[in-house]
């Protein structure tokens, strides 16, 4: 049977964040890399999708291939390491530390935004002809997609931070159920249907993911959008990343460890008490 139970996938998520741990600096790279670059592609192709058919629920429902190739190439995502990672700590695996902690985050967003530029330095070339013409419509898009999620939050003020970072929660709590729905699985095609769920809806929601959005700003702002970069700093990336944190690691990692993991003892079965004979009057 391809499914796994609750329990036994509880225990591969912090094999899981061990071993990044301990992953060497070269691979850690060479996968976050990757990752980013394969989900830049995909959230392109969404973007694609969505101008040239005027619907955004299609592209939505295509988006999820990009997560799956990547997770099936075993590279690795920011938003994955947030909830997989502190749960070998949490759990007090031997050599696991704080600073191992912060060495594979910020391995692998560096790998990320590395990969997610390429692909946005790619696409601004294709959308504008090696920038000798106007932005198509593609590309058009992309910009406005830069400004509404920078100066529109911006004014808003409070209220649109609040908003941003909400959004940012809700998308690791949907892309790191993603990351734990593959472990469910040691099929392939069980793999891909449990993870295409929760992406789906991360992104028709348009909830913030900090990698996605590695590849748009950059995007925007080669490709004319009316926003800079501290803009895409303060009114996006770095409440982003923070929110994805608090979703993934709160939302999904430390739910399932607490319930699965370290599971709490049943209560006492009591048999049920004998009845009580009523004298006869």
């Amino acid at each position: 049977m391809s499914y796994v139970n609750p329990a036994d996938f509880a225990k591969k998520m912090i094999d899981a964040g061990e071993a990044k741990v301990f992953m060497s600096t070269k691979d850690t790279l060479i996968r976050a890399y990757m990752a980013g670059a394969i989900l830049a592609l995909a959230a392109a192709f969404a973007v694609t999708i969505t101008v040239n058919t005027g619907n955004p629920l299609i592209g939505a429902l295509l988006f999820p291939v990009g997560f799956c190739m990547l997770y099936l190439l075993g590279f690795d995502l920011l938003t994955g390491v947030f909830t997989l990672v502190p749960l070998a700590l949490i759990d007090k695996r031997r050599g696991v530390t704080m600073r191992g902690l912060w060495r594979n985050w910020s391995l692998v967003f560096v790998g990320n935004f590395a990969g997610a530029f390429t692909v946005a330095i790619f696409m601004a070339i294709i959308v504008t002809f090696g920038f000798s013409t106007e932005p198509n419509a593609v590309g058009q898009q992309i910009g406005h997609i830069g400004e509404g999620r920078t100066v529109g939050y911006a004014a808003h003020g409070a209220g649109g931070m609040l908003t941003l970072f909400v959004r940012a929660v809700m998308c690791n709590w949907m892309v790191s159920t993603g990351v734990v729905a593959a472990m469910m699985s040691t099929s392939v095609s069980g793999k891909i249907m449990a993870m295409w769920m929760p992406i789906l809806v991360f992104f028709y929601m348009g909830f913030e993911h900090s990698i996605v959005n590695m590849f748009l700003f950059p995007s925007g702002l080669l490709l004319g959008g009316n926003f800079t970069i501290m803009d895409y700093l303060i009114w996006n990336e770095i409440p982003t990343v923070i929110g994805n944190l608090v979703g993934g690691l709160t939302f999904v990692g430390a739910m399932i460890y607490a319930t699965h993991h370290r599971t709490s003892p049943e209560l006492s079965r009591e048999e049920d008490p004998k009845p009580v004979a009523v004298p006869a009057e």
